[in-house]
């Protein structure tokens, strides 16, 4: 048997994979992306992405590193969003 010094668990950060989301998500949430930049052209912070409802498309923009989500919603990183600001 081991004894507690032995067993030691070594813990090891979780690998971040990549989620897939679904193109319609994507496409509201460029649509969102691209509505705040023609409201605020001149903005200095840029958000991090949009939390986007899957049912029912309504988002909104996020300017922190860690969303919270609902059960519901889903993180749009601004990297998939892949929108030409000009």
């Amino acid at each position: 048997m081991y004894t507690s010094k032995e067993r030691q668990i070594h813990y090891q950060e979780p690998v971040a994979i990549p989620t897939l989301i679904d193109p319609t998500v994507i496409r509201a949430a460029r649509q969102i992306y691209r509505t705040f930049i023609e409201i605020y052209p001149n903005r200095s912070q840029q958000p991090t992405g949009v939390v986007i409802n899957r049912f029912t498309y309504r988002g909104k923009l996020i300017f922190s590193a860690k969303p919270i989500l609902l059960p519901d919603e889903c993180f749009v990183p601004l990297n998939q969003i892949e929108i030409d600001t000009h």
